[in-house]
């Protein structure tokens, strides 16, 4: 699927659907969706992104996804048979997550606890440590897991798989999903 920059723009302000399966134990919390990723209505949209590959990589998943032109049913099916759920701290799309402002931020969390109380997982990966300390008033806060639990569930801060966070990793990115997700209780896919 292409789009035209207009096109694009058409999406600013959009959502999509989180993806849930009926039992979650390792739940996914991106910032929020991009452009792209709301005009596929499939989470980590763009190509390029890390995110699916990092799931492989870390043994979370049996197979490369690719979502870049909407998901594949049997895909998303393989997630939810695995326990991974996705969501966003933010449920509205823009072009970069760093357009969001702190209130914003902070009301998606209020938001995300909600969801997870609902939900239930075992495990809440947040995607993104700058994020993660603006909505949660963690100024000091590390990746890894916290201290605190996020409405029951274990909370995760682990590596956003942007492009723009070249930091990280495909390896340091794969390492701290696979911690999160064995912190879930999940076998995982030899590598």
């Amino acid at each position: 699927m292409t789009f035209t920059r207009a096109e694009l723009a058409g999406y600013r302000g959009g959502t999509l659907p989180d993806l849930l399966g009926d039992e979650v134990r390792l739940l996914f919390a991106g910032i929020n969706p991009g452009l792209l990723t709301v005009a596929t209505q499939s989470h980590f949209g763009r190509r390029g992104n890390r995110f699916y590959p990092a799931l492989f990589r870390a043994g979370i998943v049996d197979r490369v996804i690719d979502a870049s032109g909407g998901f594949d049913p049997a895909d998303v099916a393989h997630l939810k048979d695995r326990g991974v759920g996705i969501t966003s701290l933010v449920a509205k799309a823009t072009a970069r997550a760093d357009e969001l402002t702190t209130e914003e931020l902070r009301a998606g969390a209020v938001a995300l606890a909600g969801r997870v109380a609902r939900i239930r997982p075992r495990v809440v990966a947040m995607l993104g440590i700058t994020a993660y300390r603006a909505a949660f008033g963690q100024p000091k806060a590390v990746a890894g897991r916290q201290p605190d639990p996020l409405a029951g569930a274990v909370l995760w801060v682990v590596p956003n798989p942007s492009g723009l966070n070249a930091h990280a990793t495909a390896d340091s990115l794969a390492s701290a999903y696979a911690e999160a997700a064995v912190a879930a209780g999940m076998d995982l896919y030899p590598r």
